[in-house]
């Protein structure tokens, strides 16, 4: 037997870790059918059942106000939805019980077999306070099972639970009667929808009521009959939802201090004193950027050494393979193309891993949802609100999941205005480009006092995405017009010590991402660069070849080599290409070899990285040097000066710092706005932006 089992809850109840403790790594993440909110699957064995998973988005009610909650109101009300569930695991955090009951109730209404798992128990009794699941359980006619999601305490009784309902079915797991009692009109607006759509279950039926009108499941027609019969049942949508709300809390109000025992505790005031701290409006700030700045010093400190053992590794494995195999085309493609390609972008793992992580601890702590309330007075000043620092903040890791974030947002003025400006800010896929330059620009051992001077630029060049991020938006403030006003409503959830397992299964979750699909592209690109590279129209590269043979005689065996592997380069299809783009580009201090850079970057930011790997080790001895190293090495034409000076290494940065190079960005953008439109202005402004900036920076500093 195999079941379909859904979690559910409030947003920072905890589902994620159930949801990590249940199904370990078997699980996978993807889009909802037809919409850009992520689902995130997995499966995990119940003696000899097959259980699958589904993490649906947090909500607080469902009546929706967001995407997210949209989207689990038309799951939980359309039995036919691919993702409607045989039973629901409610998860709620005990210490915010009141609140995270009102969903809980609704659901339980539906008649969807339900468990309901009062997570953070350990917090909650370290608090000082009791709890009592029986008197609860029998209120809701559930199962009620106390757990800790952070030990993984309650674990094993909520996999016999799940193991009753697969042998037992779902008598035990259905309340019988209604929590929330219709009144007259409310039962009139909920026959009349069983009439018009066949809906029996008296609560869907009334929700339906409510919601029939943007229902995507429903057909229009029946829809249309419905708008016209609704009038004759008095029902008025907005007070018959506050009235649900208000009475659904008065009843759990009355059960509640039979469940559980509260008072003040000293860890509650610690954690008030605590906030008065982190959420200064001067303090608060200081200590996030401060926060930031030890984030990006240790991204060059520590991940320096696993960066050159990664590099080292990859010139041995391609000098050994050069020695195993024949002297061949496949060889070359195989050293030039794929394992330089593959190079580019496994040796930015260590960055990764270390930028994610700390992301994930300060997530896990809390901390972050302090940094959105902290924020929300400040972005209202450029147009946004603290729901768009969340976006903001995840624009850290990629902006495509920053751009679906702003689903949550309710205003369509600071929705657009988030979207635009998201991918401004700095993304992981920018970390590899940043690294190279930087090194390239400022020497691996500058220190300025007991600073990294290589994280100091790097810093500096988030700031500059942040700081450009707020221009923009305040500047589409202005040009934007809209009476719509949003507010912002977030709950703080309590500071509590970081699961480390989480923490392991999100670092591994986005450098997986981050390999797999920048990967992908970068060898697939790396491949087809290989080929344009080693070959040329005609003999034009043996050609250059002899040309070199026969001008060179007085050079030494290593510049005689550079001069011929910039030769064979220049007369292949990928030299004619950059020759032909470089006019564009040479008052940036961009040559040919950027230029083709800048082109197959145009896929993903990261593939620049690959890029010059594969250009600079055509005709390269893999034992010899690093790409990184061979970059530093190359000189301007017909001078003894660097390629790679201060001036175009700024400029280069500043270019790849708002440059909108990446495709899937682009492609979200439409998704999420349902327009062209945006996207192309997106792409114009930001381009223009990139190409403006790195002019006056090339043109300043040579």
């Amino acid at each position: 037997m195999s079941a379909k089992v859904a979690l559910a809850g409030n947003p920072n109840a905890g589902k994620s870790s159930i949801f990590n403790l249940l199904t370990g790594l078997r699980q996978k993440t993807a889009n909802f059918p037809g919409v850009t909110v992520e689902k995130k699957t997995g499966t995990f064995k119940l003696g000899t059942s097959q259980v699958q998973l589904v993490d649906l988005p947090g909500t607080y009610s469902l009546f929706p106000n967001s995407k997210d909650e949209k989207l689990v109101c038309q799951v939980m009300c359309n039995p036919q939805n691919e993702s409607f569930p045989d039973l629901v695991i409610y998860v709620a955090d005990i210490n915010q019980l009141e609140r995270h009951l009102l969903l809980a109730s609704q659901i339980i209404d539906l008649g969807v077999p339900t468990i309901v798992v009062l997570n953070m128990i350990d917090v909650f009794i370290e608090n000082g306070h009791k709890v009592e699941p029986k008197p609860l359980a029998d209120f809701l006619g559930v199962p009620v099972i106390a757990m800790n999601a952070r030990n993984g305490e309650g674990l094993e009784l909520l996999k016999q639970k799940l193991q009753l309902f697969l042998d037992e079915g779902a008598a035990s797991f259905t309340r019988s009667a209604k929590i929330y009692t219709f009144s007259e009109t409310e039962e009139k607006a909920a026959a009349l929808a069983n009439e018009v759509f066949n809906i029996d279950q008296p609560y869907r039926a009334k929700l339906t009521a409510h919601h029939y009108h943007w229902f995507e499941f429903l057909p229009e027609d029946l829809k249309s009959k419905m708008a016209a019969m609704m009038p004759s049942t008095g029902f008025e949508d907005i007070r018959i939802q506050i009235q649900e709300t208000m009475r659904r809390f008065a009843v759990i109000q009355e059960v509640l201090p039979v469940v559980i025992e509260t008072h003040t505790s000293r860890e509650q005031k610690l954690s008030i004193s605590v906030d008065n701290v982190l959420t200064h409006k001067i303090g608060g700030p200081v200590i996030f950027f401060g926060l930031m700045f030890i984030i990006f010093q240790s991204i060059f400190a520590l991940a320096e050494y696993p960066m050159t053992w990664i590099e080292n590794g990859f010139s041995y494995l391609g000098a050994h393979t050069r020695s195993f195999l024949p002297a061949s085309w496949f060889t070359d493609l195989l050293v030039d193309g794929l394992l330089a390609g593959l190079s580019g972008v496994l040796v930015f793992a260590p960055q990764i891993v270390i930028l994610f992580f700390f992301l994930a601890l300060l997530e896990e702590s809390g901390y972050m949802s302090r940094v959105v309330y902290m924020f929300d007075h400040i972005m209202q000043k450029f147009g946004l609100n603290g729901r768009s620092m969340v976006s903001l903040i995840s624009s850290g890791a990629c902006a495509i999941p920053a751009i679906m974030s702003t689903r949550t947002i309710g205003s369509w003025k600071e929705r657009i205005i988030t979207i635009m400006v998201a991918p401004l800010i700095p993304c992981s896929a920018r970390i590899p480009v940043y690294t190279v330059l930087i090194a390239l620009m400022v020497p691996a051992g500058l220190h300025y006092g007991p600073f990294n001077a290589q994280g100091l630029v790097f810093m500096a060049l988030y700031l500059l995405g942040i700081v450009a991020s707020l221009a923009v938006a305040f500047v589409m403030k202005l040009i934007l017009k809209s009476d719509e006003r949003s507010y912002l409503m977030l709950e703080l959830p309590a500071y509590k010590k970081p699961i480390w397992s989480n923490v392991g299964l999100e670092v591994w979750d986005k450098l997986l991402a981050f390999v797999t699909n920048a990967g992908k592209v970068i060898v697939i690109i790396s491949l087809g660069l290989w080929f344009l590279a080693s070959y040329g129209p005609g003999n034009a590269i043996e050609e250059a070849v002899n040309k070199v043979n026969e001008t060179t005689l007085h050079l030494t065996p290593e510049q005689h080599q550079a001069v011929l592997q910039s030769a064979q380069l220049e007369a292949s299809y990928a030299g004619i290409i950059g020759k032909w783009i470089e006019p564009a580009i040479a008052s940036l201090g961009f040559d040919w070899k950027i230029g083709i850079s800048l082109i197959t970057s145009f896929a993903a930011r990261e593939v620049f990285v690959g890029t010059m790997a594969t250009i600079y080790s055509i005709g390269g001895d893999a034992e010899e040097s690093s790409v990184r190293e061979r970059m530093a090495a190359e000189l301007k034409p017909g001078t003894n000066q660097p390629m790679y000076d201060t001036a175009t290494s700024m400029s280069l940065l500043i270019f790849y710092a708002f440059a909108l190079q990446c495709m899937s960005t682009l492609a979200v953008t439409k998704k999420e706005t349902n327009s062209w439109k945006w996207p192309a202005i997106q792409f114009v402004l930001m381009t223009g932006m990139a190409y403006l900036g790195s002019w006056l920076t090339y043109h300043l500093l040579s």
